[in-house]
């Protein structure tokens, strides 16, 4: 595919999620490629039609009608382009019948089984559950569980290379007992993948070889001080198109179509978080905000350098189907804080179950519109302190202990995520990328993730970010040029200092291209628009951090976009009074700051 690469001059590609399929077309005009038109169409992996190239079709027949060039013949996509017919390449990712549902297993739930569920949330599935030797349930508890969930594939580890075997047989043992039925159907064996200890191998061989579809695999822990976590990703990517995919309805027709394996959606969209990530060589956060889940991806750079990704999926928080778990999780207090109005608990209590009852309906009015918005800051804060908790320094590698004591062991590793370090947010789904005004969105992503120091912020304009992702595994170039030029919306850069002082004190003074001083307790809007740089120097007052230490000045180069350059000095962390007028009157400052609402001002 490599050596073809300089002669694709148009590229096809195909996000099939659980109830839209979307196309898009990608052409190459002079030296770089441009994406041309996009189109959608309902799913069609259920019935009454169960055949999910129905749905394929249909989406690039838009793309046909709306660019205006033959793409099918005959019910086939036409490959390869001749003059102005047909696409040199097609490819597809898919998240159709509800995604790649995983369980993992580990012999110490804080070591080995977190470093599988690293693994598997990376290739881009959902974990049902993480059984572990030590996670306190009875072996036949974990039998049942593993029973009732049916997952499409599980994942088995445990222990380091060379070390004890018998507690990854145990596990092997409780995988033979339950003998789950895939959720697709029963006419396949259970994609099983080993990637634990290689001294295992044999006897998880002679327990699951027989009855499921066995394959083994490097250990992604082969010693405690190091994770090898891509020979895993890649073998569940390969298992979920070979065993998951092929089973789904219309699935082994679309992949003998496409010219590169069929990815998860989630997967992509990490491959093109990564991609951008080592090419910019910066450190980054994407967020998916979903009707039912929030998926969150990062690359920081550990101690030693290196760029790690994480993946977290919060399947219980999300703006539709899961709105009444985030009310549940955040607690109502924390969604209030955000509404600049008084409204009566139980009436926000009852607009919410609407929505879960509706969940296919958009804000009709401007009080719908701001509710959602609340809801979105909390989803987003409460996926993202979870994302914190599963992206760690490897645990159990700094002190010397038994294993027993690696066993009773509960202490948490230190968090990869620094968001002092942190150059760039990429929100999408719904609620942010079609906000009705940029602003509002930048304003939820600030809220939400209370960026540190400088931190550049995007939205994913149509959420490409899946048929990008596996396009970068075949055309990095046009990956990429697609992404930074007709995925992102740039919204601007924030300027947050950490730590809280004296309201009316001096928050940071701005100088260079920029001139201010901005008290503490303030949010400012500065224009600079798309593509536009200024030079400027930050000089915090002494309690506060830039990231060059408590009154330490940092220079920096701050992009602007559609809204521009935000100087946030509200304190990190951000505290929102819970008295109504007090919240009130905050709320109403900071929204007209950004001109985030401005139908309130002009209300009043």
């Amino acid at each position: 595919m490599s050596e073809q690469t300089p002669e694709i001059r148009s590229i096809l590609a195909t996000d099939c999620g659980s109830t839209t399929t979307k196309a898009i077309l990608i052409e190459k005009r002079g030296d770089e490629y441009h994406l041309v038109v996009r189109g959608e169409a309902p799913t069609t992996v259920e019935a009454p039609v169960e055949d999910v190239t129905a749905g394929v079709i249909n989406a690039i027949t838009e793309v046909e009608e709306l660019a205006g060039r033959k793409l099918l013949k005959d019910g086939q996509i036409l490959k390869p382009q001749q003059g102005d017919a047909g696409t040199d390449l097609y490819i597809s990712t898919s998240s159709a019948g509800g995604g790649l549902q995983m369980m993992v297993a580990g012999v110490v739930r804080n070591l080995t089984a977190e470093s599988a569920e690293r693994a598997a949330l990376g290739a881009g599935a959902i974990v049902m559950d993480v059984i572990a030797s030590n996670d306190k349930r009875l072996p036949h508890e974990k039998i049942e569980r593993i029973r009732h969930l049916r997952p499409d594939m599980v994942l088995l580890s445990g222990g380091i290379d060379g070390g004890t075997t018998s507690h990854v047989a145990e596990l092997a043992e409780i995988i033979e007992a339950a003998n789950p039925k895939p959720r697709l159907g029963v006419t396949y064996e259970l994609p099983v993948i080993y990637a634990g200890n290689k001294d295992a191998s044999e006897v998880v061989g002679e327990r699951l070889g027989d009855k499921m579809a066995l394959e083994v695999v490097d250990n992604l822990r082969p010693v405690l001080e190091r994770e090898n976590l891509m020979p895993t990703r890649l073998k569940i990517q390969d298992q979920f198109l070979e065993h998951v995919m092929a089973h789904a309805p219309g699935y082994k027709k679309l992949i003998s179509w496409t010219d590169a394996p069929i990815m998860p959606t989630p997967g992509a969209v990490g491959a093109i978080m990564q991609t951008i990530a080592a090419q910019q060589n910066i450190e980054v956060v994407g967020v998916d905000i979903g009707g039912a889940t929030t998926d969150v991806f990062s690359v920081f750079k550990n101690q030693e350098g290196e760029a790690i990704f994480n993946r977290t999926v919060s399947a219980n928080l999300g703006m539709s189907y899961s709105i009444s778990n985030v009310l549940v999780e955040a607690g109502m207090e924390n969604v209030l804080r955000w509404v600049p109005f008084d409204i009566d608990v139980g009436d926000l209590g009852n607009r919410i179950k609407n929505k879960m009852i509706r969940p296919t309906t958009i804000p009709q009015a401007l009080e719908e519109l701001i509710i959602e918005g609340a809801i979105a800051r909390e989803a987003l804060r409460l996926a993202f302190d979870q994302h914190k908790q599963l992206a760690v320094e490897l645990r159990g590698v700094q002190q010397q202990r038994t294993i027993s004591e690696a066993f009773s062991q509960s202490e948490t590793g230190a968090t990869l995520v620094d968001m002092l370090s942190l150059d760039l947010i990429v929100g999408s789904g719904g609620v942010l990328s079609h906000a009705p005004r940029r602003s509002q969105a930048m304003l939820m992503m600030i809220d939400a993730f209370q960026p540190e120091g400088v931190t550049h912020l995007a939205v994913d304009s149509i959420f490409m970010m899946p048929q990008l992702g596996v396009l970068a595994q075949v055309n990095e170039a046009a990956a990429t040029q697609v992404f930074e030029r007709d995925c992102l919306i740039h919204l601007g850069t924030c300027i947050a200092p950490v730590g809280v002082a004296s309201p009316g004190d001096v928050g940071v003074t701005i100088t260079g291209d920029l001139t201010e001083t901005v008290p503490f307790g303030e949010l400012r809007l500065y224009l600079l628009g798309v593509g536009e740089k200024a030079r400027v120097t930050i000089q915090p007052q002494r309690r506060l951090d830039m990231g060059a230490g408590q009154g330490q000045s940092v220079e920096a180069e701050v992009e602007g976009g559609v809204v521009g350059l935000v100087v946030d000095t509200r304190g990190r962390p951000l505290e929102v009074s819970t008295a109504s007028t007090e919240r009130v009157a905050l709320l109403k400052k900071w929204f007209e700051a950004l001109d985030v609402y401005p139908e309130i001002a002009r209300s009043e």
